[in-house]
């Protein structure tokens, strides 16, 4: 099926007489009829579900859905973007083990990775997602377990070269993790240009409401851990915790990344999306391909408007042609890139902040990427944590306001932020 078939039809095909909608399965049980039975689950002889920390109809039959958009071979569902990214990491990195990273992820990603990480003992190495071939080759060290990126960069909107870093991470063999919120399946499949693991924050276009926080890992089931057997000893040793099973043996190189993270992270941790939630996601998964191009339609018609206008300094969208990364985005997303634009306004921190004062259409939000037109200053809220420098490195001005195009009419978006200009004094 195309992409915009599968939003509406893959991940759960009612039998005769079933419901049309996927049923929301809202039980923390599931009750079998002889303790054998249930034992041949513990034990993950046969598939099903005893306790929805581990699994839960409903939301397999999302997560089935959005592995389908991805092209991978498996998927799961967390409870946020945050709880994604950081399984994606820790399944197969733990005390002492080495991860490259670009610098110019989201800042809450930074963060985790930079400090709550670290604290776990997984060290990370930032690099530019520009960086030249020598600099990229002396991140890697010899306990490195994978690399981390973004297809395009929240908020610095850089477009990651997948094909790039996934031929260096292939290369000293481990997985390229690539998160595709802002371009969802979309406008890019990562997996078709070499990464091996997808992750969102379906908070974001997926759910495309400002309705439930979610998360998302799709793993494409491409990458050998049997080739790579030492350096991934939690999917190819047995694991004492649950019975000895070998992962990559008893579900093969497409099943077992994400068994593992179910039958040992989510029944250890626990972040799993409520069924309602799941259910409120796939609504939304169900207009994602008629949302995407008017987010990026509109996104570019605010783009040339920022561009021309006297009061802005700079103005950085992938889908302008004086992009740096204009030639990069038609190569990875030639149908369109997100509906997120950044731009500085002439007079600094504070002409932004006093811009963003006089907008009515566009909310102040921690939001992005959902119907609503919003607006964020991204060194005061999402990356305050980060000093100048490493506000720098990921791509973060002082000066950079986040504008997250809705679908609005464009027309009254911008009429809105014409308005705006106006009132403030360079």
């Amino acid at each position: 099926m195309e992409r915009e078939t599968m939003c509406i039809q893959a991940g759960y095909q009612p039998k005769n007489g079933e419901s049309r909608m996927i049923p929301i399965v809202q039980s923390t049980t599931f009750k079998y009829d002889t303790s054998e039975d249930m034992g041949k689950l513990f034990d993950l002889e046969e598939s099903g579900y005893f306790y929805t920390r581990l699994a839960n109809p409903t939301n397999d039959y999302v997560a089935d859905k959005i592995c389908a958009l991805e092209g991978g071979s498996a998927a799961v569902l967390t409870s946020s973007g945050q709880a994604a990214t950081f399984f994606s990491v820790f399944n197969i990195a733990g005390v002492g083990d080495h991860v490259v990273a670009s610098s110019t992820i989201y800042g809450g990603s930074f963060n985790l990775f930079a400090v709550t990480m670290k604290r776990m003992g997984v060290e990370f190495t930032f690099v530019d997602p520009d960086c030249s071939d020598e600099e990229l080759e002396a991140a890697f060290r010899p306990n490195t377990k994978a690399v981390f990126g973004e297809t395009i960069a929240n908020p610095a909107l850089i477009v990651f070269d997948i094909e790039r870093f996934a031929n260096a991470a292939h290369a000293h063999g481990v997985p390229l993790i690539v998160d595709n919120t802002f371009a969802t399946p979309i406008n890019c499949r990562p997996i078709e240009w070499g990464a091996d693991i997808v992750t969102h924050s379906t908070t974001k276009y997926m759910d495309g409401h400002d309705a439930t926080v979610g998360g998302a890992i799709v793993d494409s089931g491409k990458f050998d851990w049997m080739a790579h057997a030492d350096k991934f000893p939690g999917l190819t040793t047995p694991d004492e915790s649950y019975h000895g099973v070998v992962y990559a043996e008893k579900f093969g190189q497409g099943g077992a990344y994400i068994n593992k993270i179910v039958a040992q992270l989510m029944r250890d941790l626990g972040p799993i999306p409520a069924p309602m939630n799941s259910y409120m996601l796939n609504l939304g998964l169900e207009s994602l391909h008629v949302r995407m191009p008017r987010h990026c339609e509109n996104a570019l018609a605010v783009a040339k408007f920022l561009e021309a206008h006297d009061k802005i300094a700079w103005v950085n969208y992938p889908g302008l042609e004086s992009s740096k990364y204009y030639e990069r985005a038609k190569k990875y997303m030639p149908d369109g890139t997100c509906g997120v634009v950044s731009f500085g306004v002439k007079g600094g921190r504070a002409a932004a902040e006093a811009f963003m004062k006089e907008l009515k259409v566009a909310m102040i939000a921690t939001h992005v990427a959902d119907a609503h037109t919003c607006v964020l200053h991204p060194a005061s809220a999402t990356h305050r944590q980060m000093n100048d420098e490493e506000l720098l490195a990921a791509g973060v001005s002082p000066d950079l306001v986040r504008l997250s195009v809705g679908i609005e009419n464009v027309k009254d978006i911008i009429a809105d932020l014409e308005n705006a200009l106006d009132k403030v004094q360079i």
